[in-house]
């Protein structure tokens, strides 16, 4: 299963009571039905393409965090040969620790998990927030579990394949990255301690 970070029972009730009380507002205005976005990286550049029919609220999400520059520094925190890459953790603890807690409602999944689509991590309904994988294989398994992916690489899925897996799976499944400890220290935990990451420089929307 694929996990974002865990959040207090009473964060997750105050955010969906906002939800439910109808204080959750649709992000969709100005959001282009398909863009596509560069990211710049420590390995080399690939392009993303998003479509908003695949998963209308994931896509917007992924918008607005592209147009606050979010995802510049992120570190590819967990990358599982073969399985996935994920991101999605600010540089900043302070700007992370409140977006970790702006959940968006689920989409229906209509695409396949497979080697080369982008969904949003979860750790249950309706938690998406910030954190993504890209899928490094076709991941059947996943399509069952409810992850909707939104988006495809459409260049240089070779780049992402030789994005740094050498730290493997996080705690506790694997002995090396600790879940919490990126959660709770962002990059201040990730760059002196596992310093072999790769990473974001930034990303571009390019229409």
């Amino acid at each position: 299963m694929i996990c974002r970070s865990s959040v207090t029972a009473a964060a997750f009730a105050f955010v969906l009571a906002l939800i439910l009380a109808g204080c959750h507002k649709d992000e969709k205005a100005g959001v282009p039905e398909i863009f596509r976005v560069k990211f710049e990286t420590s390995q080399g550049d690939f392009i993303v393409e998003a479509t908003r029919a695949w998963a209308p609220r994931g896509v917007d999400r992924f918008y607005e965090l592209l147009r606050m520059r979010y995802f510049n520094e992120n570190r590819f925190y967990r990358v599982v040969a073969g399985f996935i890459a994920q991101f999605g953790v600010h540089k900043d603890y302070d700007v992370h620790d409140r977006w970790r807690k702006y959940f968006i409602l689920d989409d229906p999944p209509k695409e396949k998990n497979l080697r080369g689509t982008l969904a949003f991590a979860q750790s249950d309904a309706n938690t998406r927030a910030t954190e993504i994988f890209i899928n490094l294989g076709d991941n059947a398994g996943l399509d069952a579990q409810g992850f909707a992916p939104f988006a495809k690489v459409v260049e240089g899925m070779g780049v992402v394949d030789k994005l740094y897996s050498g730290y493997g799976e996080m705690m506790p499944e694997g002995k090396f990255i600790d879940p919490n400890r990126v959660e709770n220290g962002t990059n201040a935990y990730l760059e002196p301690h596992f310093p072999k990451l790769d990473y974001i420089k930034r990303t571009v929307l390019l229409n």
